[in-house]
This record gives structure tokens, C-alpha cells and sequence, in this order.
């Protein structure tokens, strides 16, 4: 299963008509529906019924389409946490205070965190 395959996969899945769906992914139709073909071949089911008037998904291109943007999230997700270790960043810091804490008690706790961890990311916000 390569990447171009559910490429292929979701702009039918989404189209739901194997024309625009190569239009949109600005290939043409024959190497389309061979990269679906193939993809069906490597699961070892039909993802979607073909007529020569409609395209539908079967229940197993249903569950699939369920699957596949979670699989590009995961990707994207890894292109990021790469590209920030690149530069530097290998985390996250989480710092939750008290009301008590003086502000200077967090300056020098932040100072701290820099020396020991150099570059790291701070991020506002309550958990």
C-alpha cells in the first residue's frame, strides 16, 4: 500500500465519480482507477461498486474512509515532530503553577529549564 494509493482512494471516496476524482488530483482516469484496482488487490476487497452510471462505496470502502485521514494526521503529525527536532525542539515543557508561586520564583525557573533544556517551546494555556 503506497501513499498515492489512498491518495486515489480518498478523492474517489470523496467524489464518489472517477473522472473528478482524477481531475482533481490532476491525473488522468487510466492510472486512476489502477491505483484503486491495486489498492483493492493489496487489502483483498472491493472498496467500491462500479456501474457505468454511479460509483458508491461497498461497506469495506465505508470503514476504510473511515481509517485513511487518521493515517494522513499521523503522517503530518510525524513531518512536524521531525521538522522541530531539525530545529531543535524535542518536546514540550508542561508547567502547571500555583496562585502562590511568586513571578520571580518562574523566572528562575524558567532560566533553569533553559540551561537544561535549550529552545524550548513555551505555550500558554490551562490543561
Amino acid at each position: 500500500m503506497e501513499l498515492r494509493h489512498l491518495r486515489c482512494f480518498s478523492a474517489v471516496a470523496e467524489e464518489l465519480h472517477f473522472a473528478r476524482a482524477a481531475e482533481r488530483l490532476h491525473i488522468e482516469q487510466s492510472p486512476l482507477s489502477r491505483a484503486i484496482k491495486e489498492l483493492e488487490a493489496d487489502l483483498g476487497v472491493l472498496l467500491f461498486e462500479r456501474t457505468t452510471r454511479s460509483t458508491r462505496l461497498t461497506r469495506a470502502g465505508r470503514m476504510f474512509r473511515e481509517h485513511v485521514p487518521r493515517v494522513f494526521a499521523v503522517l503530518e503529525q510525524a513531518r512536524r515532530s521531525v521538522k522541530s527536532a531539525a530545529a531543535g525542539y524535542d518536546g514540550q515543557l508542561r508547567i502547571a503553577l500555583s496562585d502562590c508561586i511568586a513571578p520571580s520564583r518562574l523566572t528562575a525557573l524558567l532560566a533553569q529549564t533553559r540551561c537544561a533544556m535549550p529552545c524550548p517551546k513555551p505555550r500558554g494555556g490551562a490543561s
